[in-house]
């Protein structure tokens, strides 16, 4: 048994454990327990600083879930999006492809607590359909595994499902989600790595919320997978009491860049159940990237996001930078608040209206005037929030 498998079984997750390690009234954790399970590997418990800091609410099964366990458990409609078990097709060419439903850390604001830790959820005997809908549809070129985490699987099982995939002539990437790298480091080893470059184009997404995540432990796992030539990028989830700061965003996203991890999405946290107390203000989320954009480099500026309820996708949100738009200039306010100017240029195959041949109006031979219908845009301006 390899160290992090280990670490799975020492994880706190009997209602028992949770009573004792974190005080929890019996009744809450049980019902807690029965609404959705705990685990909390060893590793990840050791972040913990102190009862109710970033690293404690992301883990701890709170009484406050219990609050809204009627929101809807399935916000992103990802099963209405399945057409066969374990695979979701949302987007034109890339489809979502669930592998496991275990995880090394069960995290609180999960938006798969339907499936996540249930095996027959998201089963094994879901995987031949899924190969065949894949290797039908022609149009898929990007596979992102999930779960769960697909690096819960050994490296045999999980290199048996890329080979498999990497027959499939259509499929160019393979992207691996996983919150190993920030929850348990110790799953990769450099076995998984040199399994995992021999399939290359391989992505792999990750999920650090806080920078007290980012340890020696983790950077050194993250600097693996680099070195094996696996491009990293973080998906980070904005959440109160968590990392609804510009500081603590800042200094989490500086961080990630010097372990070669790329700041790829910001997201609101998704309307699910039980998780609703996590959610902030879209406000918040835009000052949060207002205060990132011209403070730091924009290498360290995740696209800010909304997976629309319904199954809508990501939409991105930016702070609003146009003070107004015409068919003469853009008025535009950069990071400083400072107002700028910039002329608007026609495209010169934009269609022209004139009254005589050529441009002439058949009289003088005098050119006329270009006639090109523009829409006046006025954006309305956010009120601006204090840091």
């Amino acid at each position: 048994m390899e160290l992090w498998q280990q670490m799975i079984r020492d994880s706190v997750h009997t209602v028992d454990q949770i009573v004792e390690k974190f005080n929890i009234d019996r009744k809450v954790a049980e019902d807690l327990d029965e609404f959705f399970q705990a685990r909390i590997n060893p590793y990840y418990l050791s972040l913990i600083r102190y009862p109710g800091d970033p690293i404690w609410r992301q883990c701890v099964p709170d009484k406050i879930e219990l609050d809204d366990i009627d929101s809807d458990e399935d916000p992103l409609m990802e099963d209405a999006m399945s057409p066969v078990p374990n695979i979701t097709h949302r987007y034109p060419d890339r489809a979502l492809f669930l592998v496991t439903s275990q995880c090394g850390l069960y995290c609180r604001f999960c938006t798969r607590k339907r499936k996540v830790g249930d095996y027959e959820k998201i089963s094994m005997k879901g995987l031949e359909s899924a190969f065949q809908y894949l290797e039908k549809h022609t149009e898929i070129r990007d596979v992102i595994m999930s779960g769960g985490d697909p690096l819960m699987l050994t490296d045999a099982m999980l290199e048996k499902i890329i080979q498999r995939l990497r027959a499939i002539p259509h499929i160019e990437i393979i992207r691996l989600g996983s919150k190993m790298p920030c929850v348990l480091p110790h799953r990769i080893t450099p076995q998984l790595c040199n399994m995992l470059k021999k399939y290359h184009p391989i992505y792999l997404n990750t999920h650090f919320n806080h920078p007290w995540e980012i340890t020696p432990e983790s950077s050194k796992a993250c600097t693996m997978l680099a070195d094996a030539g696996i491009p990293v990028g973080n998906q980070m989830v904005l959440m109160k009491g968590v990392n609804d700061n510009p500081e603590v965003v800042k200094e989490l996203m500086q961080k990630l860049l010097r372990i070669r991890v790329r700041p790829y999405y910001m997201y609101m946290a998704d309307e699910t159940k039980g998780a609703n107390h996590f959610r902030t203000s879209i406000e918040t989320g835009l000052n949060i990237i207002e205060n990132l954009r011209g403070h730091t480099s924009g290498l360290a500026i995740p696209h800010f996001v909304i997976d629309a309820p319904g199954g809508g996708g990501k939409i991105p949100l930016l702070p609003n930078y146009v003070v107004h738009f015409d068919d003469e200039k853009i008025i535009l306010r950069n990071y400083q608040k400072k107002i700028f100017s910039y002329k608007n240029y026609h495209d010169s195959h934009n269609p022209v209206k004139t009254n005589g041949k050529n441009g002439s109006n058949g009289k003088n031979g005098k050119t006329k005037q270009k006639e090109i219908k523009v829409t006046k845009i006025e954006l309305p301006v956010l009120e601006e929030v204090e840091n």
